[in-house]
């Protein structure tokens, strides 16, 4: 295993991060028992969570997994997304912040939170109060960094800035969805991520399936997978023709290599220099244990090449394409 600072920080993790989205969810506890294990036993020190995962299913059952283990692992989770109908079960105010991370902290059966991630933005909102509340949780030891999740490259300075204005510690690390398909966060998020020190550890690097290359254009997909469930996210975003096409392309490539696609596109994300970490976040063991040959790969000139020709830098895989959960306003007409 390799291990890269998380941005300007002293702290060190593992080059894959273990994602227990699945935990709680598709993936029961004996296989995420397994799962764990061997990801310790190969020398990976970084777990991902969320609290919004299964509704904290995923935290509870890493939880039980850990249990006599726990200063082993670097643990990163995050707060924002609904946990409730009711009101202030979501979002950053100071009453949810510091009631979320004590049940954060009671889920995963730990005394701290190593990383705390704000798990998305929402339009309007006003970043002092919950970063306030964040250093609280900092000066208290419950969390001892923390990190902002799918946050845009001008918010990502302001948060920075505003922690230095508070005399507080600035965020250690950003995790945004950054792949071979998705290349835009190399257009701002990377550059201010560079600039403010901050660690990246991006989510998906397969592109929540589409770069395993098990999906064929005009095939109907399995019943078991994401898309053949019909997953919101993957149905949204990356389950488009264009990028069908690039995975079978890519796919072609790497056939005579001695390297799954999967295994390709986890090391093309590696290979940035902007990368501390990449989220592999398994179904399953199998699933596991086919992301670790990526950690030995080198990427070629000739693979350089062939994504920047299929994907150019700081573009997605589908001209014109916007994820519809952060939408661009684009250009507002001057009223008459």
């Amino acid at each position: 295993m390799h291990y890269r600072p998380l941005g300007k920080s002293p702290l060190r993790v593992s080059t894959l991060c273990l994602g227990t989205m699945m935990f709680g969810d598709q993936t029961a506890l004996p296989e995420a028992s397994d799962i764990v294990a061997h990801a310790q036993e190969h020398g990976v020190n970084f777990l991902d969570t969320a609290d919004v995962y299964k509704q904290g299913a995923s935290e509870e059952m890493l939880g039980q997994i850990l249990a006599g283990r726990r200063q082993h692992w670097i643990v990163a989770t995050k707060l924002g997304n609904k946990m409730a109908d009711a009101p202030n079960h979501s979002h950053y105010s100071r009453h949810w912040v510091l009631t979320e991370v004590e049940n954060s902290l009671r889920r995963l059966r730990t005394d701290h939170i190593d990383i705390y991630y704000l798990h998305r933005d929402f339009d309007g909102l006003d970043l002092e109060e919950p970063l306030r509340a964040i250093d609280t949780l900092l000066r208290a030891g419950k969390i001892r960094y923390w990190g902002l999740s799918n946050f845009r490259g001008w918010r990502i300075a302001e948060a920075a800035h505003l922690a230095q204005r508070l005399n507080m510690p600035g965020p250690a690390v950003c995790q945004p969805y950054y792949n071979l398909l998705n290349r835009m966060p190399e257009v701002e998020i990377l550059p201010a991520c560079r600039q403010y020190g901050l660690g990246v550890v991006p989510y998906s690097p397969i592109a929540r399936g589409i770069l395993s290359g098990k999906y064929l254009p005009g095939a109907t997909p399995a019943a078991d997978s994401r898309v053949g469930r019909g997953e919101k996210r993957v149905m949204e975003t990356e389950f488009r023709d264009e990028s069908l096409q690039i995975a079978q392309t890519l796919h072609a490539h790497v056939q005579d290599r001695g390297i799954t696609l999967a295994q390709f596109a986890t090391a093309w994300v590696l290979g940035s220099g902007a990368v501390s970490s990449v989220i592999a976040g398994p179904r399953t063991l199998a699933q596991w244990k086919d992301y670790l040959p990526a950690l030995d790969h080198a990427l070629t000139a000739e693979d350089e090449a062939i994504v920047n020709r299929l994907v150019p830098p700081g573009h997605p895989s589908t001209p014109g394409y916007t994820d519809p959960s952060y939408p661009v306003v684009g250009r507002q007409a001057r009223a008459a």
